[in-house]
């Protein structure tokens, strides 16, 4: 079907790897293209395969999860990435949402609400269970940019709506007739006026404080 989603799932063990084929593939709008052990073999086959969502673990041997979504967004590669781990620090989650992951979900996820969670990235929402949201809004209470959402001009509150539905620079660029080069500045500022570190920080903030579509 043309809408199916392709989905190539990355983890370093393969009892894993083969519960979450069993169950998606009883799912009739999602596809297992194929399955990677580590990182690096995540990233080759991610360029092969073309995947809508990857799944990815974070803690694996030779290249991390971490490390592959470095390397997937340095290669431009489509793939939006949904974390499946059952690591729940800080410091492992933050550092996965900053090198770009569309999602960061524990392995002891309802099989169903997994699916939901592919479904939701795949259509460009960020997606984060709310023990990680939790924890991430928690960490950054005091570095929130509280009060400071009326100092974005009407653009850059366009600019960060799109930001929170999970869009790349080059999307918003086009939702908006805008170059990505204008985009990347208004990112730029926004991230400035409201005193946060990345665009994960802006999206958080923004379903935060009722800036969405």
């Amino acid at each position: 079907m043309a809408d199916t989603i392709k989905v190539l799932l990355v983890d370093d063990h393969q009892v894993v790897r083969r519960g979450l084929r069993t169950f998606l593939e009883v799912q009739g709008d999602i596809e297992v293209v194929g399955e990677a052990s580590d990182g690096a073999e995540g990233v080759e086959r991610a360029e092969e395969l073309k995947p809508d969502v990857v799944l990815m673990d974070v803690k694996m041997p030779g290249m991390d999860g971490v490390e592959a979504l470095r390397k997937l967004r340095e290669l431009d590669n489509p793939a939006r990435v949904l974390i499946v781990t059952s690591f729940t620090e800080q410091r492992t989650v933050v550092p996965a949402l900053r090198a770009g992951a569309a999602g960061y979900v524990y392995k002891d996820i309802d099989p169903d609400a997994l699916a939901g969670a592919i479904r939701s990235v795949h259509a460009g929402h960020i997606l984060l269970q709310p023990e990680v949201a939790g924890a991430l809004l928690t960490q950054e209470e005091t570095h929130s940019g509280q009060g400071r959402g009326g100092s974005l001009t009407e653009r850059e509150r366009e600019v960060l709506t799109l930001i929170a539905d999970g869009r790349s620079n080059r999307e918003i660029a086009r939702a908006l007739v805008l170059s990505e080069k204008t985009v990347k500045t208004h990112v730029s500022n926004i991230l400035m006026k409201l005193d946060l570190a990345d665009r994960t920080q802006a999206a958080l903030w923004a379903v935060r404080h009722g800036v969405t579509g």
